[in-house]
């Protein structure tokens, strides 16, 4: 209905998750406990996917749903309230829509925000929604935890002996005594060093009758739906589960009762001087360990065995870099224009990226051709930085188009001399494919 102002105000409660997984289950557990069928009452949206019927009133979706909606309404006058969850992870999403909501907020006072995290860093994100009033308030709610023993086993790497040998050592301390009740997750940096585990567990269970039985699961992201549905299965045996830190807090993997944390994630890095994103394995924060050990408290008491030392934990930042102040501003400068979120230097982020990370970002993108002298997007950028395309997809058609430029110098340089070639090949441009793509 039309307020007094002729306005119609939005209906929806709109949810934000960091993951699809985390999206769907989030959805699909409130709907279950409204007695209601997914969609009805509350549905999700994520890419290729949408449950929401017409008459919904929450709808969980993926932040990258909620910026693209942006774009089509600026305003989010579809929402009446906005929840950003999981907000101390800090991705790239999450911090535009941070900074877009309190750009739109004087326009829409209206709109009730709520940022929710386990392990936020609450004084920070107040000051960020700072009004009239002073500070965004901060309210602490109690969820339903049980006591966590912690346990520190570091190890030391050698030759007969490395990380999956101390994870099955632990678990072998967990399920000692014929102790039962009780499923171990285990939180790995990524996908290559789960596989590796899993197989490493299945052989170490066989020589065990008593835990022969026990099935191992593995849960990352590149998993199909239906694998990763697997873990919300009922049972009656033993079970590992191996993530990666999707399961820190995007989803609660039922029946954990222990937790065996390598400590270590895989991060997105940027390198000024080779221009170059990589994806390290680098020891996780003092948050995100907590969390971890947190996934173990949800059903009865739980113990997280740490497979490093408490003064390695002490010695770990509080909370983890987020991503922009760890990526190249080349593909986040593009974003934002594409975006229409306006300036990079200008944007109202939750904490601003240096002086020379933003010349970084532009000088490389104008060694691309993606941008001219005054920092607009050309042909060229509004390819790379469309909604839609991700960075590996448009990155692909850059690389694509490099190689056809390459293929066509070398066409010339076989009807002249081999001279042009060269030079076209030490151009900083060819340089730069080279690095980043």
């Amino acid at each position: 209905m039309p307020d007094a102002n002729g306005n119609v105000r939005g209906h929806l409660i709109g949810h934000t998750q960091p993951r699809r997984i985390a999206a769907s289950s989030v959805a699909k557990r409130i709907a279950e406990e409204l007695n209601s069928p997914l969609g009805e009452l509350v549905g999700y949206k994520v890419r290729f996917q949408d449950t929401l019927q017409k008459n919904a009133s929450v709808k969980l979706m993926t932040d990258g749903i909620l910026l693209a909606e942006t774009q089509t309404d600026p305003l989010l006058k579809a929402y009446d309230t906005l929840i950003i969850d999981e907000a101390h992870e800090r991705s790239l999403n999450i911090d535009f829509l941070l900074g877009y909501i309190r750009q739109i907020l004087p326009k829409r006072p209206d709109l009730k925000v709520v940022v929710t995290s386990a392990t936020i860093d609450a004084d920070r994100f107040a000051k960020h929604f700072e009004g009239p009033k002073g500070p965004a308030p901060v309210i602490m709610v109690s969820g339903r935890t049980y006591p966590v023993e912690m346990r520190y086993r570091p190890f030391e790497e050698k030759k007969d002996y490395d990380l999956n040998d101390a994870m099955a050592d632990a678990v072998d301390e967990l399920w000692s005594g014929g102790a039962t009740g009780g499923d171990i997750l285990i939180f790995l940096p990524g996908e290559r060093e789960i596989r590796e585990a899993a197989d490493h567990l299945r052989k170490h269970l066989q020589h065990q009758p008593a835990l022969r039985s026990a099935e191992v699961l593995p849960l990352f992201s590149r998993l199909s739906q239906a694998e990763q549905d697997r873990i919300f299965d009922g049972h009656t045996g033993r079970r590992i589960v191996l993530a990666t830190n999707v399961a820190e807090t995007s989803l609660t993997v039922p029946g954990i009762r222990y937790v065996i944390d390598a400590g270590t994630a895989r991060v997105k890095r940027y390198s000024f001087r080779s221009k170059v994103e990589q994806l390290l394995v680098e020891p996780i924060s003092q948050a995100a360990a907590n969390q971890r050990a947190g996934r173990c408290g949800r059903v009865a008491n739980g113990i997280c065995i740490r497979l490093y030392d408490e003064a390695d934990f002490a010695s770990r930042p509080p909370f983890t870099d987020p991503e922009i102040l760890r990526s190249s501003l080349a593909g986040v400068i593009l974003r934002m224009k594409a975006l229409g979120l306006g300036d990079v230097v200008n944007f109202p982020f939750l904490e601003a990226p240096s002086g020379r990370a933003i010349a970084d970002g532009y000088q490389l993108l104008a060694e691309l051709g993606a941008v001219d002298e005054r920092g607009n997007l050309l042909h060229m950028g509004k390819e790379r930085g469309g909604p839609g395309k991700g960075g590996r997809a448009s990155g692909a058609i850059w690389a694509t188009r490099a190689k056809k430029a390459m293929r066509t110098w070398a066409h010339a340089a076989s009807s002249s001399t081999p001279t042009p070639v060269r030079t076209c090949l030490k151009s900083p441009g060819a340089g730069l494919w080279r690095r980043s793509w």
